[in-house]
Formats: structure tokens, C-alpha cells, sequence
């Protein structure tokens, strides 16, 4: 066995540690090249006065401050219905009708009871308007009294009566749902739902979590994106953010309503769609800054290497704070120094 074919054998049998020579060999030509100023300059990066910020960007979806879920108070036989799904209605717009007949005549009857028991009422006082008052005909007044207040009671519920038999739209808006749209069948108050909603009054409703809802306020600015409109901005501001936290999420997470200024007439904008809002949480004005991924440690030491001439060397400036990408330098550089 020759020479060569030994030490071939010697480095078979340990091949697990070619691996660690290789590492070796890497780092200590990168050591190299550092030195000999043959670094690679591909990430260069020339120091210059900027806008440091800080943002923080929330999910969401688009919600309406002007909705509402209307049913009737009571079952009956629905026997009209006004409107379909899609139609835009008025406030105060009747939308659909029980079958009024048998509350009618319920009012017809208690309207005739009261001008009875206003009848005798009267007759009451007049049988005893020259009668000395005592205890038993101050009772006989009392209860004719009683009884024509209980009267006027029964003709004013009748009277609701007759109103719950209608369903009315308390907003301007578009109908969007309907559980019954025929008339023409006996319902219950939760078989006959109508929903309607005022596009106009769209926003966008984000969650924030509890480490995140301490940096917004009322009144700040954000830029929403729509999955729906990935190219379109649209300007908002925070108009509410509850103290409570939501109980339907998992975590502890706080509702924070923006509202932006769109008439939304084309109803572009519709229920549900998803998003981002993003909000700019903290802002440095005219900073010298550096990326801080090009900022390296060595012995607990922060150093950037500064371009000089062909090559490079080690440079020790004082950073600052560290906003968003960025990192401030607060001396030690100046605007114009390439550091790599």
C-alpha cells in the first residue's frame, strides 16, 4: 500500500469531519478578505438624512355603523310584504304587514267599551254632583274613575297593536336579507327577519392586540388596503376603540373602529370585505440612520465597516434609537459615508 492510499484510507474512515474542515476554511478566508479590504460591497449603503417611522399594521373588515335586524313582535299571518332583497328604502318606510283584521276589530270593540264605561262615568257624577260626599259615594266615584282609565288603557294597546302589525325601516338604506319575502303565510317573530343596511356608512372595523392598543389614540391616521382593491388606498382616521376587549376572539384583542369619507353610492364597498390598515405609530424627522441588519457585534461591541478609498475599516460610532429598519447615528459618521 502506497503512502497516498493510506492517508486516503485515514480520511475515508473520518469523513464526518470534512464537513468542519470546510466551515474552517470558509471562515477564515471571509476573515481574510475583510482585511484586505475585499469585501462584498453588494449591500453597501450611503448614509444619508431621512424620515425614520414605525408603523403597525392591523387586519380587519369593512362593517356599517347603520344596520339594523327588524322582526315582528308577534306571530301572525303575514299578509304583505313591500320590499325584496336589494331594494333601497327610505327611513320610515313600511317594509311588511301582518294581517290586521282581528287587532282592528279587537280596537273597534275597546273603543266602544270606553265610550260605554265614559258613559256611565259621567252618569256617576251626575247622580251624585248634589250629594254630600262620603266615604261609600267616594268609592263609587273612584271606581268609575278606575274604570274609565283602564279603558283608555285598553284602546291605547290595542292601538300598538295595530302598529306592531307593521315593519318599518328606522334608516336610509339597502335591504339585504329576507326571510319571508311571499306574503301569504303564518309566521313567528324569528321566521320573518328583514336586514337592512346604509352603505353609506361603511368603515373599517380592525383588532388590536392588547400589546398593540396602547400605541393608537382617537383621531389617528391610517392607510387602509382592501384585499379586494389591492392598488387603492384609502385615507382613515380611529374614531373609537372599545375599553372592553371582545369576547368572541381568541387572545385579548380590542375593537378599533376607522371611519373614511366615501359616499360609497355605487356600493363598492360592501360588508365583509377583508383588509389592512396600517398606522404610523412613531416618526423621526431629518435622521442620519443605517439599516440595522448591516450593524455587526464583536465582543459586545457595536461597529460598522466604513468605506475608505479601495478598501474598508472597522468604525465605532454612537447609535441611537431604533426605529422601524432603521438605526440612528448620533455621531461617529456623517451623511455621504458608504458603510457595508
Amino acid at each position: 500500500m502506497t503512502k497516498f492510499s493510506a492517508i486516503f484510507k485515514k480520511i475515508r474512515r473520518r469523513w464526518y469531519l470534512i464537513p468542519a474542515i470546510v466551515a474552517v476554511v470558509f471562515v477564515l478566508v471571509y476573515r481574510f478578505m475583510l482585511s484586505s479590504g475585499q469585501i462584498d460591497k453588494k449591500n453597501a449603503f450611503k448614509l444619508k438624512k431621512q424620515t425614520l417611522t414605525e408603523t403597525l399594521s392591523l387586519s380587519g373588515s369593512l362593517d356599517a355603523w347603520e344596520k339594523a335586524s327588524l322582526r315582528f313582535q308577534t306571530s301572525g299571518y303575514l299578509s304583505w310584504v313591500g320590499v325584496k332583497e336589494g331594494d333601497v328604502v327610505k327611513k320610515y318606510q313600511t317594509l311588511a304587514s301582518l294581517d290586521q283584521r282581528s287587532v282592528q276589530k279587537n280596537l273597534q270593540k275597546d273603543l266602544n267599551d270606553y265610550l260605554t264605561t265614559r258613559w256611565k262615568f259621567e252618569q256617576t257624577k251626575e247622580d251624585y254632583k248634589n250629594t254630600i260626599v262620603t266615604s261609600p259615594v267616594q268609592r263609587i266615584l273612584d271606581e268609575s274613575q278606575f274604570g274609565l282609565n283602564n279603558s283608555v288603557l285598553d284602546v291605547e294597546l290595542q292601538n300598538l297593536s295595530v302598529e306592531y302589525s307593521n315593519l318599518w325601516s328606522p334608516i336610509d338604506g339597502l335591504v339585504t336579507h329576507i326571510d319571508s319575502p311571499n306574503a301569504g303565510i303564518n309566521i313567528t317573530p324569528a321566521q320573518a327577519e328583514f336586514d337592512v343596511v346604509n352603505p353609506k356608512t361603511i368603515y373599517f372595523l380592525a383588532t388590536a392586540d392588547q400589546t398593540d392598543v396602547v400605541n393608537l389614540k382617537n383621531d389617528m391616521k391610517g392607510k387602509i388596503v382592501l384585499d379586494s382593491y389591492p392598488d387603492k388606498e384609502i385615507n382613515g382616521k380611529i374614531k373609537e376603540i372599545s375599553f372592553t376587549p371582545k369576547t368572541d376572539e381568541t387572545g385579548t384583542v380590542y375593537a378599533v373602529k376607522i371611519f373614511f369619507n366615501n359616499d360609497n353610492s355605487d356600493y363598492y364597498l360592501r360588508l365583509g370585505m377583508t383588509g389592512d390598515v396600517e398606522f404610523v405609530t412613531r416618526e423621526k424627522k431629518n435622521t442620519l440612520a443605517v439599516p440595522t441588519a448591516n450593524i455587526q457585534v464583536e465582543n459586545g461591541r457595536k461597529f460598522l465597516y466604513k468605506a475608505v478609498g479601495k478598501g474598508q475599516k472597522k468604525v465605532y460610532p454612537k447609535f441611537g434609537e431604533e426605529i422601524g429598519d432603521y438605526t440612528e447615528i448620533k455621531s461617529g459618521l456623517e451623511a455621504g459615508d458608504i458603510v457595508y
